[in-house]
C-alpha cells in the first residue's frame, strides 16, 4: 500500500496534539455549583406583551435602523400591534411637548396598562388587518 499521505500524517498528527493539551480530559464535564437563587418564574403574558411591544414602540419613536419592520418582523399579534400604534402615538404627542425621555415613558405606561387589560393580547395573527 506504500506511505500515507502527507495530509494524513498532518491530520493525525494534529488530532494527537489536540487530545494532548492540558485540560483535555476524556471524563465528563463537572456539573456547575448550585445556585443559592431561586429559578425565575416564567413571565406572564402581559409581562412578555408589555416588554416586547414597549421595546419596538420606543424603537420607533426613537426612529432607530429597525424600527421599520412590519408587525411579523416584530413578532406581534393583532392586537398586540394594535397597541404597539396606539403608545407610538401616544409617545409622540407626548416627546412633542415635553421631550423624548417623556413620550418613552408614555409609552411604557400605556403598553403596560393595555397589555394588562387584554392579558397579554397573544390572539392569533391569522387574518391580519389593520388597527381600526
Amino acid at each position: 500500500m506504500g506511505t500515507p499521505p502527507r495530509t494524513a500524517i498532518r491530520y493525525a498528527a494534529a488530532l494527537l496534539a489536540a487530545l494532548a493539551l492540558p485540560g483535555c480530559s476524556n471524563s465528563a464535564p463537572r456539573a456547575a455549583p448550585a445556585s443559592s437563587s431561586p429559578s425565575p418564574t416564567p413571565s406572564s403574558p402581559a409581562q412578555i406583551c408589555t416588554a416586547l411591544v414597549s421595546y419596538w414602540a420606543k424603537e420607533t419613536l426613537k426612529g432607530t435602523k429597525w424600527s421599520g419592520l412590519d408587525w411579523e418582523q416584530k413578532g406581534l399579534s393583532n392586537d398586540q400591534y394594535a397597541i404597539h400604534e396606539e403608545a407610538v402615538a401616544a409617545g409622540r404627542a407626548e416627546a412633542a411637548i415635553h421631550g423624548q425621555d417623556k413620550g418613552l415613558e408614555a409609552i411604557d405606561r400605556l403598553v403596560a396598562q393595555r397589555c394588562t387589560e387584554q392579558n397579554g393580547a397573544t390572539w392569533s395573527s391569522e387574518n391580519w388587518r389593520p388597527p381600526q
